[in-house]
């Protein structure tokens, strides 16, 4: 579990994944590109930016979950008591790793950021580079699915997502 902690930059591998998900990209008509604070993902943004010639605006509210003392961790280490996650579904929305931060609390932050991307985007799309933990809920939220009902499935490196409902219409994992 990463979560927010700091330390990870884009292998060879990454970069050339980034550069791909900006091909993905390039016939979207995109007006803005908002990405997480983090350097994993900030570096992945600025490979997007780039092809797209678009400046970025960062965003701590696209940071990932916050795993409080478990950062650094492996998630099977993190019972889900504490991550309020089992086998793939939302099992309590309200548990915490101690110091950490419940999917509830991330979700309500990426449905507030989605809320004011919506309501302030500029004409086209927007391109969001953030992590696998907000692009579930991001989709969740995007379908009308509470965190409650919420399924955790797999969510690729540098894979491209549509969000039809929202304005936001691609986020990119990293």
């Amino acid at each position: 579990m990463q979560g927010q902690a700091e330390g990870s930059i884009l292998t060879a591998k990454g970069r050339r994944e980034a550069a791909r998900a900006a091909e993905q990209l390039g016939s979207l008509r995109a007006s803005a590109i908002c990405t997480s604070d983090l350097e994993r993902a900030h570096e992945t943004a600025e490979i997007i930016g780039h092809a797209l010639r678009l400046p970025l605006r960062y965003e701590r509210s696209l940071r990932e979950r916050n795993f409080g003392t478990a950062q650094g961790h492996p998630l099977s280490e993190l019972h889900p008591a504490f991550s309020g996650m089992e086998g793939g579904r939302v099992v309590d929305a309200d548990a915490r790793p101690p110091e950490g931060e419940s999917l509830r609390e991330m979700y309500q932050r990426v449905a507030t950021f989605m809320d004011v991307a919506e309501a302030t985007a500029a004409e086209g799309s927007v391109v969001v580079v953030t992590h696998g933990g907000v692009i579930r809920v991001a989709q969740a939220y995007a379908d009308g699915i509470g965190v409650d009902a919420m399924e955790w499935g797999a969510v690729p490196n540098a894979s491209v997502w549509r969000l039809g409902r929202l304005r936001p219409a691609a986020t990119v994992t990293q």
